[in-house]
């Protein structure tokens, strides 16, 4: 994360710490999925730095290949607030979302996403390809990656490792 114009150091502590927390929040629901067979990943849905909705992975719980983390999030926070459309929210996710997840997280018009451990094999939000960096795209969502990674990363790697 980094310093942006006009932005005191006070308020990037203040917007850095606010990621750490809910980011760490997004763990919690990664840890959940991991509990129950899924592969660890959580996400969190946050406007005006309250959370609108959590999840985790559970494509395999629900039969449904786009089950995702991040899919499940904005499903609940758009009947939550009855509208399709998330402007102003930020969503924090353990692990770069994928090609699927980031064209959904651009048609909700999510305006920040913020993920943890980086996805080598998959992201889609600058590791293998970055759907966020195409100008032609009508909506712009910021991103910032490496947020607690290490840990979202540990995760993951325990998780794998466990299951060979």
């Amino acid at each position: 994360m980094s310093i942006t114009l006009g932005q005191s150091e006070n308020q990037f502590k203040q917007a850095y710490s606010a990621d750490r927390n809910f980011m760490a929040l997004a763990i919690k629901q990664a840890q959940l999925a991991a509990a129950k067979g899924e592969v660890p990943v959580g996400a969190v849905l946050v406007r005006d730095g309250m959370v609108i909705a959590s999840s985790f992975n559970q494509p395999i719980t629900k039969h449904d290949p786009s089950a995702h983390a991040e899919m499940n999030v904005l499903r609940l926070a758009a009947a939550q607030l009855g509208n399709y459309r998330l402007p102003g929210t930020t969503l924090y996710v353990t692990l770069e979302p994928c090609l699927m997840c980031c064209g959904a997280v651009l048609h909700a018009r999510v305006e920040r996403l913020v993920y943890g451990a980086p996805d080598a094999k998959t992201g889609a939000a600058g590791s293998v390809l970055n759907v966020f960096a195409v100008p032609q795209i009508n909506h712009q969502t910021t991103v910032t990656g490496g947020v607690l990674g290490d840990d979202c990363g540990h995760l993951l790697r325990t998780f794998f490792q466990a299951r060979r």
